[in-house]
């Protein structure tokens, strides 16, 4: 196999933080509109109002977001949380907040380049060792776009669709015990079969008639298992109705009516009881195998919060379900051994547990143990999945598999709970004012200023599950989906357009995905009534935000 030469050179490199964010300019300009057009820079007043008639990327996995959310740091991770990171990751407050920065920017570069690119990409991952996405992609004409965006670019044989293909023929085959799973290695640009011995792994491959140039076979040293024990006493219980012994697992998150966790707890029908066998619910749906999902309907009396346990006396906020890419950091909640933490190794893994493969998993680093099946994948507060098996304990080195989040949200029609705290409040920045709505009149166009705080909703901003960042109903938003030097920062209807996505970076840059350019306060004038815009990110106090 070739692979070609990495690119090392790092573009939009936020100030003191090491960010990349995804700028592209594909999606940059907007049909029908002037992709120059901004406020006037003697008057400072802002465009027309409205927002431009474009559309954000796709993403290549359906029920995904389409950008990055709000970027978490080490302060609104629980203490349990922090800690599970420094223990299992190596890693210091500081260099949590630049991890969890790095992770989120990455999943929005895989998301734009992924469907930017065509048959031309070739995957996306996290280089933790320099601080920087890597985009692999076939065509070495389309470097210059992966390094414009802010990622480092490798040249490589095989796209991502033609290796998805090798993995689609390779489940049509019939694959004996001994093998375990199978997947894109997109970090090798290979298709990887693991299996307990070399002969099953070779005779796998070849009865599956894919082209071997793009296939690496692996024997490991453990069997994939599903992470339940049949046992009382623990975070929830499934049982057939008044029987006297059922299957632990661990709740997953919150949804609109119950909560979603793993399929082989427990089928249709099951009755669902609190660790004491106190009653709460029934399994509405589930799937397993061929998916490891299901979703729990709760009793009236039942409050869902979108939180998860921390098993160190607190709780983490969920915010949204944004996917995180290949090597970004990742933490599980069970109830069996409480918070771990890893990187994603991994992702679309068949997994083969002896009774049917399952497609489309995720494998990480941090380990399981059996009661731990159905809880809480984050990748800061972003839910990633629901915890489906293991590979050894942690007393032996494990991992964990899991389950993706949203397409169990989407096969179901659920809607994740999320939790309100610290994700709506002031955005405050020079000389401690905050972004401000003028007159509290939230009408489609009014451009945002700097204002005395005063707790008013016109100085209240929420962070969503989708990227935008809203106030009063609408969206912030960069005026005309321009990426201009000066563009007005405004208030406009929502549209899903990209230039109403924006990233809050632990160094505290709010940096519009679409511009890659950050909030600003023109010439550094703290005066009421300063109207904002985007600027080239410099890491002065005028570009400096956090939410209070």
């Amino acid at each position: 196999m070739h692979h070609g030469k990495m690119h090392h050179r790092l573009t939009a490199l936020a100030a003191g933080m090491g960010l990349v964010v995804a700028g592209v300019a594909g999606a940059a300009s907007a049909a029908g509109q002037s992709p120059t057009a901004g406020p006037n820079p003697a008057t400072g007043t802002s465009p027309a109002t409205g927002t431009s008639a474009g559309h954000s990327p796709g993403d290549r996995a359906a029920g995904g977001s389409a950008v990055a959310t709000v970027a978490a740091t080490s302060a609104d991770l629980a203490a349990g949380q922090v800690r599970a990171l420094t223990r299992d990751l190596g890693l210091d407050p500081a260099e949590i907040d630049d991890r969890l920065a790095l992770d989120a920017v990455t999943g929005a570069v895989e998301r734009a380049l992924g469907a930017q690119l065509g048959a031309s990409y070739a995957g996306t991952w996290v280089d933790a060792e320099r601080g920087t996405p890597v985009v692999a992609v076939t065509d070495p004409a389309v470097v210059e776009t992966v390094e414009s965006a802010g990622a480092s670019a490798v040249v490589v044989e095989h796209g991502l669709d033609e290796l998805d293909a090798v993995t689609a023929e390779l489940s049509e085959a019939a694959a004996p015990a001994a093998v375990q799973a199978w997947y894109v290695d997109v970090t090798t640009n290979e298709v990887v079969v693991e299996a307990l011995d070399a002969q099953s792994a070779a005779a796998f491959v070849a009865e599956s008639g894919v082209d071997t140039s793009a296939v690496r076979t692996e024997v490991v040293d453990a069997p994939y298992e599903l992470a339940a024990d049949v046992r009382g006493g623990d975070r929830y219980i499934t049982r057939d109705p008044g029987a006297s012994s059922g299957s632990a697992c661990s709740i997953g998150f919150a949804v609109h009516g119950g909560f979603v966790t793993a399929g082989h707890c427990g089928g249709a029908g099951k009755e669902v009881l609190t660790a004491s066998w106190a009653r709460m619910g029934t399994v509405q749906a589930a799937s397993f195998p061929g998916h490891d999902y299901a979703w729990v309907r709760l009793d009236a009396g039942h409050n869902t919060l979108g939180k998860v346990n921390d098993y160190a006396g607190g709780t983490v906020d969920v915010a949204g379900s944004t996917e995180a890419p290949v090597g970004a950091s990742v933490c599980r909640s069970g109830a069996t051994t409480g918070w771990r933490c890893g990187v994603i190794e991994q992702k679309n893994i068949t997994v083969n547990y002896g009774n049917g493969d399952i497609p489309g998993l995720v494998r990480g680093t941090a380990c399981a143990e059996g009661g731990d099946s159905g809880g809480s994948v984050l990748s800061g507060n972003q839910a990633q999945g629901v915890t489906s098996g293991r590979i050894n304990d942690c007393s032996n080195g494990g991992r964990f598999i899991y389950q993706p989040v949203n397409p169990i949200l989407s096969a179901y029609g659920l809607t994740l709970v999320t939790s309100s705290g610290g994700s709506t409040g002031a955005l405050v920045g020079l000389a401690g004012k905050c972004i401000d709505v003028p007159g509290s009149d939230f009408s489609d166009g009014k451009r945002l200023q700097l204002w005395t705080c005063n707790g008013t909703n016109a100085q209240r901003w929420t962070f969503e599950g989708d990227g935008t960042v809203r106030a009063g109903g609408r969206c912030m938003d960069v005026a005309w989906a321009s990426t201009a030097d000066g563009t007005a920062v405004q208030l406009a209807n929502c549209s899903g357009n990209p230039a109403q996505q924006f990233v809050l970076s632990g160094a505290g840059d709010l940096v519009s995905v679409l511009a890659n350019k950050c909030v600003d306060v023109p010439n550094g004038n703290s005066a009421n009534g300063t109207a904002l815009q985007i600027w080239t990110c410099n890491g002065t106090a005028a570009q400096k935000w956090h939410r209070a």
